[in-house]
């Protein structure tokens, strides 16, 4: 059934049919294009539009066709153009006349544009909770993991210790901010196009408020010409979802890193790796690969929607359909990537013995320990002097600070002591930074508490 075949004499070019044709992919929506079928129908009943046997015969047709398609007994095919054909088709079919009326004060126009947003909405609705099922995992860890001390790193060099607790606090704020862009997202997304018609609204007396209220929006939109052509909220979204995979992507790498033989942090449970075909001693993080590599695919939906969008006069244009099968596969990615990445981390083990090793034989104490000589008076400058010779010292004999004899550091300053072991012991290190953010115990408990809450309350 094509919905403006009037005009026309000649039957469609199977080819331009099939290009025309968005059906294999705007199905995804059938449940969000009856739903608004329903609002609007009701709406022009209560206007005077149709009449209430009209409505219900509309409305009792078209929850039918949503209950079989979601039981299997009324497939979508690929003969209709779109998937708005496809269920006013099959409720002519089912009801007769009534169901012709459905389009009546409509068009396809803010139709597919209501259609878009409540998916949209739905989607975001789903991802938010994933992102905060992955956000529950890492807080625990975070809970776990107050006294795991590790090597903090800049420039890919060991630079000071802090915990795993606070260096997986960095990924709580990275993905807290991303649930935040979702929520404004959603926000200013919320305002419903139905009643825009074509670009220029109808003579219809509808009721928009009434519409949007039946469809949990914030409110109908507010110029019908943008209201058909509007992808705003799909960039902002394909802009959110980019920054989501690069904040996974990012910790992806890290755990890549941290699984291999040279830093052995990690270890990736079997159900999360796979082996080679050739060397049998290999476990591979793919999951961590593939998340990585799918966030370019990611970035690939954002930039194709804004070159789609850039060079488009008002109102709407057929152009505009190529939204649909790029943000719908970077939704899909999104989700598949969080699902997966929660379950890889959730089942990771933590070599913390490994890990502080590092740190210690790393000099990530060198700081410390350049501190501990300007507590004693000697100015900064020269304290960093005097430690840089001592890491020369230590690297030339295979040692850690922790490692070199007291005598040592006496030969270089006369301003050591006993104590300079517990100042620049990696419990000390971190213990003693206890400013708001910083790794020490009491400033992270403070920080889990406020995590808790926040976890609670969204």
């Amino acid at each position: 059934m094509k919905l403006w075949g009037g005009r026309f004499t000649k039957e469609t070019n199977e080819l331009v049919h099939n290009f025309n044709a968005s059906i294999s992919y705007d199905q995804k929506f059938y449940k969000q294009d009856i739903l608004g079928s329903v609002a609007h129908v009701t709406m022009l009943a209560e206007q005077g539009i149709l009449t209430e046997q009209e409505k219900d015969a509309i409305t009792g047709g078209l929850q039918g066709i949503l209950a079989d398609i979601e039981n299997g007994t009324l497939v979508i095919t690929g003969e209709s153009e779109d998937i708005h054909s496809f269920v006013e088709a099959a409720l002519i079919q089912r009801i007769g006349e009534p169901g012709k009326k459905l389009h009546t004060g409509r068009s396809r126009n803010d139709q597919v544009a209501l259609d878009m947003k409540l998916y949209t909405r739905d989607e975001i609705v789903m991802i938010n909770d994933l992102l905060k099922e992955l956000m529950e995992v890492i807080h625990r860890i975070m809970s776990e993991n107050l006294s795991t001390f590790m090597p903090g790193f800049t420039h890919l060099q060991k630079a000071q210790p802090v915990t795993l607790a606070h260096h997986f606090g960095a990924y709580f704020e990275m993905f807290r901010r991303d649930r935040s862009r979702l929520r404004d997202i959603y926000d200013r997304m919320n305002y419903c196009p139905l009643g825009a018609g074509a670009l220029a609204g109808t003579t219809y007396p509808l009721d928009r408020n009434y519409s949007a209220s039946l469809l949990k929006f914030d409110g109908p939109t507010w110029n019908s010409m943008d209201s058909v052509s509007d992808r705003d909220y799909l960039i902002e979204l394909l802009s959110a979802f980019s920054t989501i995979m690069m904040h996974m992507s990012r910790f992806c790498e890290e755990i890549i890193l941290w699984n291999s033989n040279e830093y052995r942090f990690v270890e990736i449970d079997d159900s999360y790796s796979t082996g080679s075909s050739i060397m049998p001693q290999k476990k591979n993080p793919d999951i961590a690969e593939l998340v990585r590599g799918k966030t370019g695919r990611v970035y690939g939906a954002l930039i194709s929607l804004l070159t789609t969008m850039k060079g488009l006069p008002l109102a709407y244009n057929k152009d505009m359909q190529e939204d649909k099968e790029l943000t719908f596969d970077a939704m899909d990615t999104v989700k598949g990537c969080l699902a997966l990445f929660t379950g890889m981390l959730d089942t990771m083990k933590f070599n913390r013995d490994v890990m502080e090793s590092s740190a210690k034989n790393g000099f990530t104490n060198a700081t410390d320990a350049a501190d501990y000589l300007v507590n004693h008076g000697v100015p900064f400058r020269d304290a960093h002097g005097i430690i840089g010779r001592l890491v020369l010292l230590c690297i030339d004999r295979g040692i850690s600070l922790d490692e070199l004899p007291l005598e040592e550091y006496q030969h270089i300053s006369p301003v050591f002591e006993e104590d300079i072991y517990e100042a620049i012991s990696m419990r000390t290190c971190v213990e003693k930074r206890n400013t708001i953010g910083a790794p020490g115990e009491e400033a992270m408990r403070e920080v889990i508490a406020a995590n808790a809450k926040y976890l609670q309350e969204s």
